[in-house]
C-alpha cells in the first residue's frame, strides 16, 4: 500500500500543486455579471396547430461568475428551447425558463426576464366568411343608394380557430361615393388585418353600386 503511495511521488505532487492552482485560480478569480438577450426557440409544433398568442422572441438574461467564463461566452451560445411536442389546444405555462439555459457549472443566472412563458396554441381552420362593402358619404342631392354587392360575395380565411369561430364577416375598405348620380363599379382592398389569422388569397373585390333616384 505504502508502495503504491510513494510510486511516481513526484508526478503527483505535481498534478496535486496544479490542481491546487487551479482551484484558487477558478475560486478566487474576480466575479463579474454579465446581461444577455437569449434567442427563445419553439420547436416540435404539432402538426396542424399554431401558436396563437403573442410570445417573446427574447429572454432578458444576467449570468455572474468567474471573468474568464463570462468573457469567453457570447450571445450566440446561448438559447433558450420550449418543446411543444404533443401539446394539446389551450393556454400552456413554461416556467423555469432558467432551468433551460445550458451553461456551465460556475455560471449563475441572477436575473431573467421573463421567467416564465406561456404559450397558446390552436388548430389551424378554414372558414368561408362574406364580404362586407363599405362606402363613404352619400350620392348627389335628389339620388340614393339602391343596392350594393360585392363581387366575390365570400372569402377565404385561415388561421386560428378560436380568432376564426368569433369573425363574422370582413369589410372592405370604404368606397367614395360622395355626389354620385350613376352606378359605379370599382375594385377596392379588403380592410382585413387579422392578428392570428390571414386571408387565403388575398385579393380586391369589385363593388357595385346601384344608384337610383329619390322618390
Amino acid at each position: 500500500m505504502f508502495k503504491l503511495l510513494t510510486e511516481n511521488w513526484a508526478l503527483k505532487l505535481l498534478s496535486i500543486v496544479f490542481a491546487l492552482i487551479l482551484w484558487f485560480f477558478v475560486m478566487g478569480e474576480r466575479k463579474l455579471e454579465r446581461s444577455y438577450a437569449v434567442p427563445l426557440e419553439m420547436k416540435n409544433l404539432p402538426t396542424a396547430m399554431m401558436i396563437a398568442n403573442e410570445v417573446p422572441n427574447e429572454v432578458a438574461v444576467r449570468i455572474s461568475g468567474p471573468r474568464t467564463l463570462l468573457m469567453n461566452m457570447g450571445a450566440e451560445d446561448l438559447r433558450i428551447v420550449v418543446d411543444l411536442q404533443d401539446l394539446s389546444p389551450g393556454l400552456t405555462s413554461f416556467i423555469r425558463l432558467d432551468e433551460r439555459l445550458n451553461i456551465p457549472a460556475p455560471l449563475k443566472v441572477t436575473r431573467l426576464s421573463p421567467s416564465y412563458v406561456d404559450v397558446k396554441v390552436e388548430r389551424i381552420g378554414v372558414k368561408k366568411v362574406p364580404v362586407n362593402p363599405l362606402l363613404k358619404g352619400i350620392p348627389a342631392e335628389g339620388f340614393r343608394v339602391e343596392k350594393v354587392t360585392a363581387v366575390p360575395a365570400s372569402v377565404i380565411v385561415e388561421g386560428a380557430q378560436g380568432e376564426l369561430d368569433a369573425l363574422q364577416q370582413i369589410d372592405t375598405t370604404p368606397l367614395n361615393i360622395a355626389g354620385t348620380r350613376s352606378n359605379l363599379v370599382e375594385a377596392v382592398p379588403l380592410g382585413y388585418r387579422g392578428k392570428f389569422t390571414w386571408l387565403k388569397n388575398p385579393q380586391n373585390v369589385e363593388v357595385k353600386v346601384t344608384i337610383g333616384h329619390r322618390p
